[in-house]
Parts: C-alpha cells; sequence; structure tokens
C-alpha cells in the first residue's frame, strides 16, 4: 500500500478513535483520582524515550506488556465504551488477535492488530477521564502534544521509536506495542491521545439524565465529540502533506489543536449568555 494511503488511513483512525467513544459508565476509583495523573500522556513519550534509548532490552518487554495488556483492554473497549457497546462485543477481539498473528505481516494482519491497539486506547483513555479532572487532564493533552514535537524537531524521538516498532515477540505474534499499516507507522501514543480526547469529549451522562434537558445536554456533547473527530480527520491529513519534505511528524498535534478548538467552542455559548446580562436590558 502507498506511503500516502497508508498514513492518510492512519490519521483517520485517529480521527475515528475521537468520535468512537459512547456514554462512558462511571469507574469505581475514587481513592485514586488525582491531578498527578494529568502527567501520563507527556510522560508515555518522555519515559519511553529515555527507557528504550538507555536500557538494553526495554523495547523487548514493552513489545510483551502491550501483548498481555491490550487485548484485555480492547476487550472492556468494546464491551463498554464503544457507541452502543454490548457485552458481548468483547469476545470480538479473540477473531481480531487471531488474524492479527495468522496474518502477521500482510495488510489485514496489520489492520487488525491496528484495530486491537486503538480500542485499547479508548479503555485507557476512560481509566484517565475517570481519575483527573477534565482541565488538568486538558492541559495533559496539550503537555504531550508539545513535547511530541520538541522531541521530534530535535530528532530525539525517532530512534527510539524506531527501536520500538522494530521490537516483535516470539513465534509471530502481533507487534502491539506501535501501529503499522502497509508502509506507515504510528507511536502506541498517537492513537493514545486520539482514544483519550475522544473519552474527554464523550457525553458524561447516562442518556436518559435529567429528561428531555439532560438528553439535550447529552446531544449537544455528541455533536461537539464528532465534530472534533472530523476536525481532527482535516487537521492530520492537512499535516500530512508535510512528509513531502520530511520524514517524521508529531502526530499528536492535529488531536491537541482539535480538543483546544473543541473547548473554545464549548465556552462561547456561556460567555454570551453572561455577556448578554453585563450589558443589561435595552444597552445590547
Amino acid at each position: 500500500m502507498p506511503f500516502a494511503v497508508s498514513i492518510s488511513i492512519l490519521g483517520l483512525v485517529q480521527a475515528g478513535l475521537v468520535a468512537v467513544p459512547g456514554w462512558l459508565p462511571p469507574l469505581p476509583a475514587a481513592g485514586l483520582r488525582s491531578r498527578l495523573w494529568a502527567l501520563v500522556p507527556a510522560l508515555s513519550i518522555a519515559v519511553v524515550v529515555l527507557v528504550v534509548n538507555f536500557y538494553e532490552g526495554s523495547a523487548t518487554f514493552l513489545t510483551y506488556l502491550a501483548l498481555v495488556a491490550v487485548p484485555p483492554l480492547a476487550a472492556v473497549a468494546l464491551a463498554m465504551l464503544v457507541r452502543g457497546a454490548r457485552p458481548a462485543w468483547g469476545l470480538g477481539v479473540a477473531p481480531l488477535f487471531a488474524l492479527a498473528w495468522i496474518l502477521s505481516g500482510s495488510l489485514a494482519g496489520e489492520a487488525a492488530a491496528t484495530a486491537l491497539s486503538a480500542l485499547s486506547c479508548v479503555a485507557l483513555g476512560w481509566f484517565l477521564v475517570s481519575v483527573v479532572p477534565a482541565p488538568w487532564l486538558r492541559k495533559g493533552v496539550y503537555a504531550m502534544a508539545s513535547l511530541d514535537a520538541l522531541l521530534v524537531a530535535a530528532d530525539l524521538l525517532q530512534g527510539p521509536n524506531s527501536v520500538l516498532s522494530a521490537a516483535a515477540p516470539a513465534a509471530d505474534l502481533p507487534r502491539l506495542q506501535a501501529v503499522h499499516l502497509g508502509s506507515a507507522a504510528m507511536g502506541f501514543g498517537d492513537l493514545f491521545v486520539a482514544g483519550l480526547v475522544g473519552c474527554l469529549l464523550a457525553p458524561s451522562g447516562p442518556p436518559s439524565a435529567d429528561g428531555p434537558i439532560g438528553q439535550a445536554r447529552l446531544d449537544l456533547s455528541a455533536r461537539r465529540q464528532l465534530c472534533a473527530a472530523a476536525l481532527v480527520a482535516v487537521l492530520a491529513l492537512s499535516l500530512d502533506l508535510l512528509f513531502f519534505a520530511v520524514d517524521t511528524l508529531p502526530a499528536t498535534v492535529p488531536v491537541a489543536v482539535a480538543l483546544a478548538i473543541a473547548q473554545r467552542t464549548a465556552l462561547e455559548p456561556r460567555r454570551a449568555p453572561a455577556a448578554a446580562r453585563r450589558a443589561g436590558p435595552g444597552q445590547l
């Protein structure tokens, strides 16, 4: 598959991850709530770079960690978190894993592995949204994208990414620690940030909450989420044009920019009535 097609599809996968989370059930993790979890997005890049650079064998460890952790996380996403989720959907992880393993190295196998990694990112995003206040988590996303851009510009991310992407488990088991599709590749963090933003923007209450008013609020939230997903698609595909000039780009940036725009538009309707009240009757 040509690189232009491969990288475009991966950008659309990021957009899909922003769109796919539905209503997120509450996670009983009150004791874990802390602003410090907001550091996880940026640390997911910084720690991996340091560990892969300075500890031999760390890429292999991360490969097996992903092999063990990704399938159950993907099952949670299918069973509970994606739009229209049903418990039985969690069983869909088994055929996806089988395809990724049996067809390892083929386009179909890479697509199945990408689906598993992407779905696991929704579950990881759900956890963070459940334990971190949203304003702090948004700052964590912006910090992650800034660090990603800085490391790419300084040529400090490309080496560790290549080592991690090349690592493979035994017996041709799927490589789930990075994303490969055709002739293009992305880091796991590029999907993770998209799944996290999707969970941040997903409706924050059950569909029946507070009657018609609550339903209208949830519908507005869902529309904003889908608009952000469309914006990620446009920004990612536009950024891909820079591949004519460079070899590596920070794929977290379009997602962070879309989040900032979505947050800005969410605040505008609140500011307008406030300004109207300050102006007073007859002064508009």
